[in-house]
């Protein structure tokens, strides 16, 4: 403990959401935390995901298979999953209901839900479930693991003060500045150990509203889904707190870029499906041709206006 000196950034005592979880540095940690816990033989994955989540079981020498997913982002089993194998399971952009869940619950052993676009569902017990925090909020970790299996294990914390200038930079100048960091941030945590969640983050997390933010995020789906569904190839439900809203459009790779031109930044969920996947697949025109749109709690209603204004000049 030290006394005095100078003073650090302030210290908050509200609470957590997912505090009930296991805090965990990031999604590949939760992994890890169930693969060093548990013996697995093999994983199915979905062909439309992240190239990380595969990354990291080969790392604990598990093996991949996989499985396609339908229009409606739900999957298709043609297998048997047997007891030293486990499902991984996406709830992209919040599309699976609830009840969804619940019968796949049934249906399924040794489920791992992915809920790193889902935040503010509520976990559903006898489910892996896995909460991504740098989706949702300004922090540079954080991830929450709800999960029956024990892990005996003592974790060091991650430590992320010298990986947050792209936040801090951001918060006073221009994305484009600090995306470097914000990549070397990202591509940081592939490979390492788990980590429990930084101080820093940690802390954040109490300092933030969720009640405002999920009202904030409810708001601006609406609105930009009242505005940008007539050009949707998808009908999306609308979760609590959505992550984006999911627009479905023909040239969508095209149209990212034109829109990058006038500062509306899209992410492309996932790049590595467009090279594994063919072309005619649901998976490759997902990746290729929908448009992440941001609604988050950063925007207000009149920014989704001016925002929206700017895509349909692009896609009309």
């Amino acid at each position: 403990m030290e006394y005095g000196g100078y003073i650090e950034l302030e210290r908050f005592e509200g609470d957590i959401l997912h505090s009930d979880g296991i805090a965990l540095n990031c999604g590949r940690s939760c992994l890890g935390y169930i693969f060093e816990a548990k013996e697995v033989k093999k994983i199915y994955l979905p062909y439309f995901l992240c190239e990380t989540v595969k990354h990291t079981a080969e790392k604990y020498n598990v093996e991949t298979d996989f499985y396609h997913i339908d229009r409606d982002f739900k999957p298709i089993i043609d297998f048997e999953i047997y007891d030293d194998e486990f499902l991984y399971l996406v709830n992209y952009y919040g599309q699976l209901t609830e009840e969804y869940l619940r019968q796949s619950k049934k249906k399924y052993r040794n489920l791992i839900l992915d809920n790193a676009q889902d935040y503010f569902s509520a976990p559903i017990t006898g489910v892996h479930t896995i909460y991504i925090c740098r989706k949702f909020f300004g922090v540079a970790d954080g991830a929450f693991l709800y999960t029956s299996i024990h892990n005996t294990n003592e974790y060091e914390r991650d430590i992320v003060n010298s990986r947050m200038q792209f936040l801090l930079g951001r918060f006073e100048e221009n994305a484009s500045k600090f995306y470097e960091g914000y990549k070397y941030n990202d591509e940081y945590l592939i490979g390492r150990p788990v980590r429990r969640m930084s101080l820093i983050t940690e802390n954040i997390l109490r300092a933030l509203d969720y009640e405002a933010i999920k009202i904030r995020r409810n708001e601006n789906w609406k609105y930009v889904s009242d505005r940008l569904s007539k050009y949707n190839g998808l009908t999306p439900l609308k979760s609590e707190g959505p992550f984006a809203y999911p627009l479905l459009i023909p040239d969508g790779m095209k149209i990212k870029k034109r829109l990058s031109e006038k500062f509306v930044y899209l992410p492309t969920l996932w790049p590595n499906v467009m090279e594994e996947c063919a072309e005619g697949t649901v998976e490759n025109e997902y990746a290729s041709n929908i448009l992440p749109i941001p609604i988050d709690q950063r925007y207000s209603l009149q920014n989704m206006e001016m925002m929206c204004e700017i895509i349909e000049n692009e896609i009309c």
